[in-house]
């Protein structure tokens, strides 16, 4: 079961064709990437510009999406636009709820 491969004198570790080998990697990989973007959630989500899905999303991060100070995100809070969410002692706030306010201001802008 020692075969050579094409590239000098290393043994091939596995029982296929390195044609037949690539050929299931691929398929695997199409295989994987297929659910990945089947869990993707759709719709107006993945349409927010400038906006990656992540569940939860860290003061810094809102910061720098909506291009202000963490004193304006805490009065945000304050005020009941964000609704923080604590996980040990750190704060994130949930993608959904920074989508919303996402469009809540872009509409404000717009009008």
């Amino acid at each position: 079961m020692k075969e050579l491969s094409q590239h000098g004198n290393t043994p091939i570790l596995f029982p296929y064709e390195p044609t037949i080998y690539w050929q299931n990697i691929r398929q695997i990989i199409r295989e994987e990437v297929a659910k990945i973007e089947k869990d993707t959630p759709k719709g107006n989500v993945l349409e927010t510009p400038g906006l990656i899905y992540k569940p939860l999303l860290k003061i810094t991060e809102l910061c720098t999406l909506f291009q202000v100070t963490k004193p304006t995100i805490y009065s945000w809070i304050k005020v009941g636009k964000l609704k923080p969410v604590k996980v040990r002692s750190r704060v994130y706030f949930l993608f959904q709820d920074v989508q919303k306010l996402m469009s809540t201001e872009s509409q404000d802008t717009d009008a």
